[in-house]
């Protein structure tokens, strides 16, 4: 079984390559990535001696590049993570958003046509959905809840995955599609809240938090996210859509205080910097077709996922700091220093 990963040097995907490596010793996994910003070859050291593992650079809305990797390695599953995927960068800049998630995700799904697969399966985002009020906790984004954004980014993906559904209903293509809560864990580009807020920490520097840091996600611990994922390419309904959640929800605040808790940082750090536009308010996930039809339920709370995540980055503070310098340090400066 060879599997052709796209995305794979960023956050979730690289978690996915090295579970999906040490899940399934005999595939062989494709890693296929642009190594923009968010791409570290760093996240990949691990595996990459490994002879049932090949990279690739290659950007996915380039379709002679496409064409040329599945004419030559003949994948049975793809696993689509390649986006741009950071909302405040979306709203400074939306045409690379519409190129990478819209036009590479066509791309993908026309090689997939070419050339044939198995399973095409798209990793998207509770974004989709929009927002839920803070004062209605019951309430959750099903798999049956309109498509809303809010964002150049939630839009994008949003329109990715109206053309992959496409592909299935107008030419039969084999997908899947699965749409996730905020992820955290290991490998976490430094510009998302846990890993901005542990880095700046552990330096002493400010925490900045929007608004008044009353937003609420539901956060999913990224090896339940990779197990969720395989479980859908192996045994997950053609055609079908599924949410992946963590039940774990928190406010932006709560988050930061946990983090500064178990650091043993001071509150003081907290600095209130002004709101995103379009800030959503709410997400929560209701998992409930996944555990029926799959039997997955997250097992990592939020408290247990925390620590590790922390303990991951007082670890790797190589990985980290390597990062925070060039345009991650300008770009920085340009969405929170000038606020």
């Amino acid at each position: 079984m060879k599997i052709l990963i796209t995305g794979g040097a960023g956050f979730i995907g690289g978690n996915f390559v090295h579970y999906m490596m040490n899940k399934h010793k005999g595939y062989k996994i494709l890693c296929v990535d642009a190594l923009t910003y968010a791409g570290n070859m760093e996240t990949l050291a691990p595996v990459k001696d490994s002879p049932n593992f090949t990279f690739i650079k290659a950007d996915i809305a380039d379709r002679t590049a496409i064409y040329k990797i599945f004419d030559e390695e003949k994948p049975d599953i793809v696993v689509n993570f390649a986006a741009e995927s950071h909302v405040d960068r979306s709203i400074e800049d939306p045409e690379i958003f519409l190129r990478t998630n819209i036009m590479g995700t066509q791309i993908m799904l026309d090689a997939c046509r070419k050339y044939g697969i198995k399973r095409y399966h798209q990793v998207s985002t509770d974004e989709v959905y929009g927002d839920l009020p803070l004062d209605r906790t019951d309430l959750f984004f099903t798999e049956e809840t309109p498509i809303h954004t809010s964002s150049p980014y939630s839009a994008s993906k949003a329109s990715a995955d109206l053309l992959v559904q496409a592909y299935y209903r107008t030419y039969k293509l084999p997908i899947t599609i699965s749409r996730c809560s905020n992820n955290y864990g290991p490998y976490h580009f430094p510009e998302k809240l846990i890993p901005l807020m542990i880095a700046n920490a552990l330096n002493g520097k400010s925490l900045p938090v929007y608004g008044k840091g009353q937003n609420v996600r539901d956060w999913l611990y990224v090896e339940d996210h990779c197990r969720a994922i395989d479980m859908i390419i192996q045994d997950g309904t053609i055609g079908e859509i599924y949410n992946i959640g963590g039940h774990n929800e928190r406010t932006n605040l709560q988050v930061v205080k946990t983090i500064i808790k178990e650091l043993g940082a001071s509150e003081d750090l907290i600095t209130y910097v002004k709101d995103r536009a379009g800030h959503d308010l709410r997400y929560a996930i209701d998992p409930t077709k996944i555990r029926n039809e799959l039997g997955w339920l997250p097992t990592t709370t939020f408290d247990e996922g925390i620590k590790k995540t922390i303990k991951w980055y007082q670890n790797n503070k190589k990985w980290w700091e390597n990062i925070l310098s060039g345009e991650y340090k300008d770009y920085y400066k340009k969405m929170y220093g000038e606020k």
